[in-house]
């Protein structure tokens, strides 16, 4: 059963990407096509990132452990729109000239911090498979997979500071982080219920 679900939400996680598609073979992309692609990809890298977070919590709060074989897959979708989404500023907004990413990456704050959100999905991403949290071992893996709040606080706020005025759906996303950030420390610092031994008779 749970193959099968994996599989529905696979494809369900390319629906965006499969709907770019289809709009830019139909012409539907709008006025300014690289615009439309860049945002929209820029907002499922976010969501799913968000997605990718709220696994934890939900996993608590239901007691469904399989949710966490899917944080994987919304992990890996994340860093899928994100590579897109560079792509398209590489391509189409610097023209492949490295002088001007550079220049970018070192004077426009949105830029820097977006760039920064990137490279942090980078480990995660190659660090995703089961080979790999072998070779790491749990705690270490963890540890670093944590990199996930800073890479989406990053996001955040690449969001914020390139959009300047209409902040409204910046702020909810900062809002949402925010949140599974508090939860995330809250699991943390909370006392741990004392483990009772039993002694011999």
């Amino acid at each position: 059963m749970i193959r099968i679900l994996k599989v529905f939400v696979f494809l369900l996680c390319l629906v965006p990407f499969f709907l770019l598609v289809w709009q830019a073979l139909t012409g539907n992309l709008g006025a300014n096509p690289v615009e439309t692609i860049t945002h929209t990809t820029g907002d499922w890298i976010l969501r799913f990132l968000v997605i990718t977070l709220c696994v934890t919590p939900l996993r608590r709060l239901t007691g469904w452990n399989q949710l966490t074989r899917f944080r994987r897959m919304f992990g890996l979708f994340a860093f899928f729109y994100a590579c897109i989404h560079l792509s398209i500023y590489v391509l189409s907004l610097a023209d492949l000239n490295l002088s001007t990413i550079g220049t970018d990456i070192a004077k426009r704050p949105y830029v820097t911090v977006g760039f920064t959100a990137f490279v942090l999905m980078i480990p995660l991403a190659i660090t995703s498979t089961k080979k790999m949290i072998g070779r790491l071992g749990g705690k270490r893996w963890q540890a670093l997979h944590r990199l996930v709040y800073v890479s989406a606080i990053a996001g955040v706020l690449h969001y914020l500071w390139l959009v300047k005025l209409d902040i409204r759906y910046p702020v909810r996303y900062a809002i949402v982080v925010g949140v599974l950030l508090l939860f995330r420390v809250w699991v943390a610092l909370r006392p741990r219920p004392a483990v009772t031994q039993v002694s011999g008779g």
